[in-house]
């Protein structure tokens, strides 16, 4: 069993930064490879970000290439989402998962095992 808390969602300006952090429960957490998603409203919940049990791999939804890191410490049961250069379009509820089953490349929704109750961020224009 794993739980998973997020933290650092807020409200922030276009173009600033905001760093989401995911603290786990759980002897297990580097058994898992760990996810961030996100759900605006009115929309389906999509993929931001996955990195492997070992932090070796990351992968990332094209939207933010290039603006959000993923990366995790095993060693303090926490992932990470630095979000930089962030748009209105980035507003939405994020939250980490973690799945023991699957690759960061084939991450989804449907693949996690584990779920967070999510952190808000709203960005405004």
């Amino acid at each position: 069993q794993v739980q998973l808390v997020e933290s650092g969602g807020g409200l922030v300006q276009a173009g600033g930064s905001l760093r989401l952090s995911c603290p786990a429960s759980g002897r297990t957490f580097s058994s898992y490879a760990m996810g961030w998603f996100r759900q605006a409203p009115g929309k389906e919940r999509e993929f931001v970000a996955a990195v492997s049990w070992n932090g070796f791999s990351t992968h990332y939804a094209d939207s933010v290439k290039g603006r959000f890191t993923i990366s995790r410490d095993n060693a303090k049961n926490t992932v990470y989402l630095q979000m930089n250069s962030l748009k209105p379009e980035d507003t939405a509820v994020y939250y980490c998962a973690a799945s023991i089953r699957i690759s960061v490349a084939t991450m989804s929704p449907g693949s996690m095992d584990y779920w967070g109750k999510g952190t808000l961020v709203t960005v405004s224009s």
